[in-house]
């Protein structure tokens, strides 16, 4: 397995928290780095610019607390999610803020560039890369990324279409560095299919929407607990990305969830007329189709114990003796 050495002895079930448009804030990330899986959040959340320097000020600073009360049980690093693109204007103002807070791990996405993967070397961190595809995935590696995170079908948000066996099996042919597998993730079994698929870390997004420190309303984190696969919808109406969202959200933006229109991916408006104000990820909420597996609205630390629990139980259970093999 390819663990970053950054990651080794610090996880206490192989996941990484991705970071969730709006509803990753400090509470989430630093509550779950403590409890042993990386925490992100996009730097776009941090809102106005001068946000994000207060943000890592406080992720840092508690997290440093926390390992020195408690050497025996370190937190997991965080991460920072960057949003690549040229459309991105505070890329390099942000890029600065964490460049002064060497942040440990950066997440890049719409976009592998060369010169963001060198800044974050040069201070010492690593970078994660997300893809749906192959092609995408050679590009980020030939740019210097250090990982890969393969978005197959079923991710929240911004998803890709392919199935998460074929995504890995393609990429492990050439790969052989840190692969994180996203996509329909919600509990210890998917977690160990993750990594029994060729991937090294699962990508957990969706389950942590509904938690108590996730910056989420009621009625988004209801519809988490209450979901289940069937109830997301793929679309790039909203963005002009295709992604995934929950359909209960799209009905109460006055649309119909089985009749929606194609977007022109250059523009990223929601609609016109009495749905102009609606808005992908406030008011029309992604999530992935593993929702199905969240149960209750709980503390992250309760739903990482969770996760801990089932991944060790799917461990056990799928120990196979060779005594049930035939002889070749």
């Amino acid at each position: 397995m390819a663990i970053p050495s950054i990651l080794h002895n610090r996880l206490s079930v192989p996941v990484v928290g991705s970071p969730l448009f709006i509803i990753s804030n400090p509470d989430l990330v630093i509550a779950q780095c403590k409890a042993g899986i990386v925490g992100s959040f996009p730097a776009l959340n941090a809102r106005p610019e001068g946000v994000l320097e207060q943000w890592l000020d406080r992720i840092t600073t508690e997290l440093a607390e926390h390992d020195r009360n408690h050497p025996e049980r370190p937190s997991a690093p965080f991460a920072v999610n960057q949003i690549v693109h040229r459309s991105n204007n505070r890329l390099d103002t942000d890029m600065e803020v964490c460049k002064k807070y060497r942040v440990p791990i950066v997440i890049t996405s719409l976009g592998a560039r060369k010169e963001i993967n060198d800044a974050v070397h040069g201070w010492g961190g690593i970078v994660f890369h997300d893809v749906i595809n192959n092609v995408f995935a050679r590009k980020a590696i030939e740019k210097g990324a250090d990982g890969l995170i393969a978005v197959a079908t079923g991710a929240g948000g911004h998803a890709g279409v392919l199935s998460p066996f074929a995504l890995v099996q393609e990429i492990r042919e050439w790969f052989d560095g840190p692969l994180l597998l996203s996509g329909a993730i919600a509990n210890g079994n998917s977690i160990l299919a993750a990594q029994a698929s060729g991937a090294d870390l699962a990508y957990v997004g969706s389950a942590f929407i509904a938690t108590e420190e996730a910056n989420a309303v009621e009625g988004y984190k209801d519809a988490i607990v209450e979901g289940e696969a069937s109830d997301i919808v793929y679309t790039n109406l909203f963005t002009g990305v295709h992604g995934n969202y929950l359909r209960k959200s799209i009905v109460a933006a006055g649309l119909d969830p089985d009749g929606l229109p194609e977007s022109d991916p250059s523009t990223m408006n929601f609609g016109s007329g009495s749905n102009a104000k609606a808005k992908a990820w406030r008011d029309v909420w992604g999530a992935g189709q593993g929702i199905g597996a969240v149960k209750q609205i709980v503390p992250a630390a309760k739903l990482i114990e969770r996760l801990r629990h089932e991944y060790d139980q799917a461990q056990s259970r799928l120990a196979f003796p060779e005594s049930s093999l035939r002889s070749v």
